[in-house]
């Protein structure tokens, strides 16, 4: 073997050994289970500003259970029967003629085992079953209203709170849109113990479903267009309310005006996560005006 010959091999030889250990490694990993992958989401999307407490399709995550349906998106909360989340796009589109459904209806998307709260497990409790994302914002069709009632969409709210301040802030939010606005909501309840007509209570529903003590949603308002993530900046308007979950709140939804900010401390979640950092710092620590 003529000189520099013995160099050469070598090094053609770790070459091969470390293309094999690659291959390995790479065959490994393919076979592992991949962590749950969100791609990035797209104009309308209902889940477009984030996920707020990173929630997955894991069983094994039950109480942060995400549950992706075609007419919003809901974090499920096995232990509390009930969403800590729901977040959903309103556009014109969305806004038509279709009647209320009033199919109320367990979500037998549920994992198997899991509790399926029914359409009477309500009953008597002293609390409507509170919609997230309300009837009113999907009536396009039959099939976008009747979505709205399944029961994992809904939550204990005490009946003057979901009859009139909630329904009043609603109505508010789809002139918005039929003016010419496009909203991203994000609505979710938190806390335990709230006041229905029948008293105060924890849980209904032999303990399966628990009261939320506070109600909150925070609305996104754009007008008409497209690349909605990229147009958002510091004047972009934000609508935070939060309200108790008692029977003899205050009609008038502008009394419970606050910040994302605010929201976000309560609850510890991050709401506008695919925001720009510095367009959050603004935009979250402002209290709207209101009407």
């Amino acid at each position: 073997m003529r000189p520099g010959r013995p160099l050469l091999f070598s090094l053609l030889c770790c070459t091969l050994l470390l293309t094999a250990c690659n291959k390995h490694i790479r065959r490994a990993q393919g076979s592992r289970p991949q962590p749950f992958f969100t791609p990035a989401p797209a104009d309308n999307d209902n889940m477009l500003m984030g996920n707020p407490s990173k929630a997955t399709p894991d069983t094994a995550s039950a109480n942060n259970y995400l549950m992706q349906k075609p007419y919003y998106t809901l974090c499920y909360n096995r232990s509390t029967g009930k969403p800590n989340w729901v977040s959903w796009h309103i556009s014109k589109d969305d806004l038509g003629s279709q009647s209320r459904a009033n199919n109320f209806r367990p979500d037998s998307a549920l994992p198997a085992g899991w509790y399926h709260v029914s359409d009477r497990s309500y009953v008597g409790s002293g609390f409507d079953r509170g919609h997230n994302c309300p009837s009113a914002d999907r009536t396009a069709t039959s099939a976008a209203n009747s979505a709205t009632f399944l029961m994992s969409n809904m939550m204990p709210q005490a009946p003057n709170n979901n009859q009139h301040t909630w329904a009043s802030f609603e109505n508010y939010i789809r002139s918005l849109v039929k003016a010419g606005n496009e909203v991203y909501v994000i609505m979710g309840s938190y806390g335990s113990t709230g006041t229905g007509s029948k008293g105060t209570l924890t849980a209904i529903d032999n303990g399966h479903v628990m009261v939320p003590s506070q109600i909150w949603k925070v609305v996104i308002v754009l007008p008409d267009g497209d690349h909605d993530l990229a147009r958002m900046n510091s004047s972009t308007r934000v609508i935070a309310v939060n309200t108790p979950n008692i029977n003899t709140l205050n009609s008038d939804w502008t009394q419970y005006l606050t910040t994302v900010d605010a929201i976000e401390a309560a609850t510890g979640y991050d709401l506008l996560s695919n925001v720009a950092d510095s367009i959050q710092q603004v935009i979250e620590a402002r209290t709207d005006a209101g009407k």
